[in-house]
């Protein structure tokens, strides 16, 4: 039981993990990336559907996004779609093709984008601490059920704050690379 309390922990922790790499891709750097685009839906024959999967997306440039779709009469629709969108990106439409150029950060924006992946980040290792709370109270449960000893409790405790204090080594190591990535000129 506890070892399945172990493996539960980690799965939890990794997804925990990815979903704050999620959050990071979605933040504007200042370089073009598909991945900024990856929340915008397209209405496309009566069903909303994500960008990839009604056009090819191509990065030609570090500041410069091509997206072509596979069907013309979807491009004023593709257009609206990131218009709207709370990336404050201005398509541009040659009537084949949509060229989205990314503006240059300012250092205002910067430091705005650094907090918002500070305070992403702490959401992570918050996360992180909530799973190994439940476990531990998953292996109180088990120990006063006397399925353990205090000692194997004690044991598997520790090997959980192991887990945790890499999971959320791995969080830091994300937030310090995607500051470094926000603060390049």
């Amino acid at each position: 039981m506890p070892k399945t309390i172990l493996r539960d922990v980690e799965v939890r922790m990794k997804k925990a993990l990815e979903s704050t790499a999620k959050d990071f891709a979605h933040v504007q750097t200042g370089r073009a990336s598909s991945a900024l685009l990856d929340g915008i839906q397209v209405e496309y024959y009566g069903t909303k559907s994500p960008i990839n999967q009604v056009a090819t997306i191509n990065i030609p440039e570090p500041r410069l996004i091509v997206i072509q779709p596979w069907d013309k009469t979807v491009i004023k629709d593709v257009e609206k779609a990131i218009a709207r969108s709370d990336l404050g990106l201005n398509p541009n439409s040659d009537g084949n093709v949509i060229r989205i150029q990314i503006p240059e950060l300012t250092t205002e924006r910067r430091k705005e984008l650094t907090r918002y992946v500070s305070k992403s980040a702490e959401e992570g290792r918050v996360a992180i601490r909530n799973i190994r709370r439940d476990a531990n109270d998953s292996l109180q449960k088990i120990e006063k059920s006397k399925e353990i000893s205090k000692d194997e409790r004690h044991t598997y405790e520790s090997q959980v704050q192991e887990m945790t204090d890499s999971w959320i080594d791995q969080v830091d190591n994300l937030l310090k690379s995607k500051e470094e990535e926000l603060m390049e000129l």
